[in-house]
């Protein structure tokens, strides 16, 4: 992918990116729910449950999510007709039943989203165990199971200097903010980079590179990692002297 694409994949809310994966529970034939999330600390993402390709369950059939601790659920937002969503006390589930009218496609064929919340002090790449998900018929027996994913992700960093449209010397310095400890490395239009650091306790970061830049307008872009996630910034237009 191309550093000047965000990195943006599933479904994002409140900020928070996200990604669709398959669980890792098989079920009974072959078959498995699944569904995943990359989450920054301190936002709410969709984890979004699919998968089913069973036979049609009956009213009063469920779909559950438990979270993977210390996420919460804190919404079922789907607004179709015949389904009913709620959050347990806490947030430690949530649950769509159907309440009909038909069972033919009650569960195949859609996705079920519910929305998770991560703690402001998880790590940036912790994958957070513990998120399962069941679908039951009308008398509680399970006809489904599977396994969520949910990444703990990295907040993406800023780059404030050098500013954009004002002509730059060859060597101008960059920083911004960033995630405390993320490995940050400013890259031009062509991938190459220009210069790294690794952000300071307060979350800054600054470097200036090490060989002059290539006269004329360019494009410049930081991105950051840490613990196998990244993040990249908004990319900015500047202009080097000398052209």
């Amino acid at each position: 992918m191309n550093r000047f694409s965000k990195i943006v994949s599933g479904l994002a809310l409140a900020g928070a990116v996200l990604s669709g994966a398959p669980g890792q529970a098989v079920a009974e034939g072959g078959r498995e729910l699944w569904g995943a999330a990359t989450i920054e600390p301190g936002r709410e993402g969709i984890v979004e449950v699919a998968g089913y390709t069973g036979p049609g369950l009956g009213a009063g059939s469920a779909l559950t999510l438990t979270a993977p601790a210390p996420a919460v659920v804190t919404g079922t937002p789907l607004d179709a007709r015949g389904y009913r969503g709620a959050v347990a006390s806490g947030g430690r589930s949530g649950t769509y039943t159907f309440t009909g009218p038909s069972a033919d496609e009650s569960w195949r064929g859609r996705g079920f989203p519910f929305v998770l919340s991560v703690p402001a002090k998880a790590v940036p790449g912790t994958r957070l165990t513990g998120c399962t998900m069941v679908l039951t018929d009308a008398k509680g027996v399970p006809k489904e199971r599977g396994a969520c994913t949910v990444t703990v992700g990295l907040p993406a960093p800023t780059l404030l200097r050098p500013q954009s449209g004002v002509p730059l010397t060859a060597r101008p310095e960059a920083s911004g903010t960033a995630y405390p400890g993320a490995q940050v490395s400013v890259r031009d239009a062509l991938e190459n980079e220009v210069c790294s650091t690794t952000a300071t306790a307060e979350g800054r970061w600054s470097c200036v590179p090490a060989l002059p830049l290539t006269p004329g307008p360019g494009l410049l872009q930081a991105t950051a990692t840490l613990n196998g996630v990244a993040a990249v910034s908004d990319q900015i237009a500047v202009t080097i002297e000398g052209a």
